[in-house]
């Protein structure tokens, strides 16, 4: 062509054959966007998914240049490891992708969601050794829910039963701002003094990170890396520069965990603002966005 000249760059063409179109766009998305190197598959479950579907994901993305990293998300393991040693067909289709991505010198893993020990049968560790020895690197991200997993001892208890069968203890996420789960929250002063318990127990790699995952796309931000933080009022305040540093997200511990006088100031709805105003302050950065 009369357009293409000796310093125009190659452009590896991705085909999408087979794809369905509901997915066409997310992959179209993913191709045209080179700064996208790491890519989770999920908002549904990956154990849903019928082997050609799960094999065909990950035949397109691995066929896309710049993406260097995929996850697999999925409860599965936690509520139905007879599945990875049963459905031979799924699990084969997993694994052909690990292999593929290790062929291409990229990372494929699987992540799942064990929150208690108590999760853990001998039939979960049969499955996840036999993903161990077929080469799939298992993570795992807990949520902290009050009265499950929130003393050192069970956490500990779930952290060793991880490892023992080679699953990586990832992040254990503070408990999201959700309506009507305020009695399963815990407040980030407990969450930080669960994190100095479990560290030392065993090696720095094997511990997972405990952070909050700052409401209105602030991403997960170390617990204890707050900006400013009132134990009465319970209110805490992140940053997150390499998101928007223009922006304060605010994060609120559930009301039962604060002392009577916490309590009783958020029983008063006329200061509520007033309480996350004085927390702007307070922190220094009045001159950005809070983000609720």
């Amino acid at each position: 062509s009369y357009a293409i000249g000796g310093n125009t760059n190659a452009v590896d063409k991705v085909r999408f054959k087979n794809a369905p179109d509901k997915w066409k766009k997310a992959f179209t998305y993913i191709a045209s966007r080179p700064e996208i190197e790491d890519v989770v598959i999920s908002g549904g479950d990956a154990y849903m998914l019928a082997p050609d579907r799960l094999k065909l994901i990950g035949e397109i993305l691995l066929g896309i240049p710049h993406v260097r990293r995929m996850r697999f998300a999925s409860k599965g393991p936690a509520v139905m490891p007879m599945k990875i040693l049963s459905h031979k067909e799924w699990t084969d289709a997993l694994v052909s992708i690990v292999e593929m991505g290790r062929d291409k010198g990229k990372e494929v893993v699987l992540h799942t969601h064990f929150n208690s020990p108590k999760e853990i049968t001998d039939i979960t560790r049969r499955a996840m050794l036999h993903l161990f020895k077929r080469g799939v690197t298992v993570r795992n991200q807990s949520v902290l829910i009050k009265g499950v997993n929130d003393s050192p001892d069970d956490m500990v208890h779930l952290i060793r039963k991880l490892s023992f069968m080679n699953v990586q203890p990832y992040y254990v996420y503070q408990h999201d701002l959700v309506t009507g789960t305020e009695d399963m929250r815990t407040s980030v002063k407990q969450t930080v003094e669960l994190e100095k318990a479990v560290r030392g127990v065993t090696a720095g790699f094997n511990t997972p990170l405990f952070v909050t995952d700052a409401p209105g796309g602030g991403g997960k931000r170390d617990v204890h890396s707050y900006d400013y933080y009132d134990e009465v009022t319970g209110i805490s305040i992140y940053r997150s520069p390499s998101i928007d540093d223009t922006k304060l997200y605010i994060y609120f511990d559930p009301i039962s965990s604060l002392p009577p006088h916490g309590q009783r100031l958020w029983k008063d709805e006329s200061v509520h603002e007033d309480l996350i105003n004085n927390a702007i302050k307070n922190s220094g950065f009045t001159s950005k966005t809070p983000i609720l």
